[in-house]
């Protein structure tokens, strides 16, 4: 019996690198891994093809690239990334390529990594934070949740997949424990006693690989994370996980937004949306269902026990 081929983008990435290990590792799942990437010469693609890939070049702005990517594949792995260009026209106008080639290739299940646009629940005329970019709150995630519309106007076959913060943010986005000038570690998350759901990025490439294996959750948006935890909580992890004192520091999201990094003002108003409506963001991301799909699900403190020497722990 043939494989199901699932065409995933972003495959030398996190989430859909993640996906492609996790089909890879299950060789009696029947399904089998074309990872899409602009440069299959690039050293994380040969790796996936040493491993197993048939591996693709395809780029989010060329229709025809990513309609020849998709062609005659049961599955596809839709992503864009903000943080290359901040630009939420531009993922807007990848998210729609991606849904024509879904559409025109004849796909039968796509996975769309989306969030929620938080202007359902803060109209730009609202206060309360600062609108961006014109007319969004928090542009990455407005703009994913607005393209949404895409794969459904077209009647694409999609389960929409909201995510959580990765906990791999601490290793590659600036996000770790820093040191103060009183030497000691601090961890930065304004969203004071609220907590935040988490998840290993591997993780939610197996996660998804789970979705793909349920043809009932196609039209359906689920929401994925590996725990729940404050700020407080993440801090006391780190310390037992790197053997020193880290103390959580409770900024309000507006000093995070002048911090004065790239995105930091997307970011404070990201962690502000997550803390003014905790209940909410967290019912939409069940544990156990998460679990349902990926029963290696790793726990914060699981995480920090096999990448904490990744952490970078620089002033």
């Amino acid at each position: 019996m043939s494989k199901k081929t699932i065409a995933v983008v972003g495959a030398t990435g996190a989430q859909g690198g993640g996906l492609v290990r996790a089909i890879l590792a299950d060789p009696a799942g029947g399904f089998a891994a074309r990872a899409l990437t602009r440069d299959p010469n690039s050293g994380k693609a040969k790796a996936l093809a040493a491993a197993g890939a048939e591996v693709v070049a395809a780029n989010l702005d060329d229709a025809a690239s990513l309609r020849k990517a998709f062609d005659g594949a049961y599955g596809a792995f839709c992503i864009t990334n903000f943080w290359e260009h901040y630009s939420p026209e531009k993922e807007q106008e990848q998210a729609q390529r991606m849904a024509q080639a879904a559409k025109d290739a004849g796909v039968l299940h796509v996975i769309w990594s989306t969030l929620e646009d938080t202007r359902r629940f803060v109209p730009l005329e609202d206060a309360r934070m600062p609108t961006l970019q014109g007319k969004y709150k928090v542009p990455h995630f407005d703009a994913k949740g607005e393209a949404n519309h895409f794969f459904s106007d077209l009647g694409v076959p999609t389960t929409f997949l909201n995510t959580s913060f990765y906990w791999d943010n601490l290793i590659h986005f600036g996000m770790g424990p820093k040191k103060g000038p009183d030497g000691k570690l601090a961890f930065v998350l304004p969203m004071g006693d609220k907590k935040l759901p988490g998840i290993a990025a591997e993780d939610i490439g197996r996660c998804a690989y789970g979705v793909f294996k349920r043809k009932d959750l196609i039209g359906k948006t689920v929401g994925i994370a590996g725990e729940y935890l404050s700020g407080a909580q993440m801090a006391a992890a780190l310390s037992q996980a790197l053997g020193q004192p880290v103390v959580h520091s409770a900024v309000p999201p507006e000093v995070y937004r002048g911090f004065g990094f790239p995105g930091a003002d997307d970011l404070g108003n990201m962690f502000q949306f997550k803390a003014d409506f905790e209940q909410q963001y967290r019912a939409a991301r069940d544990l156990g269902f998460s679990r349902s799909l990926n029963p290696q699900l790793q726990t914060f403190a699981q995480w920090l026990s096999a990448n904490k020497a990744r952490i970078p722990l620089e002033a």
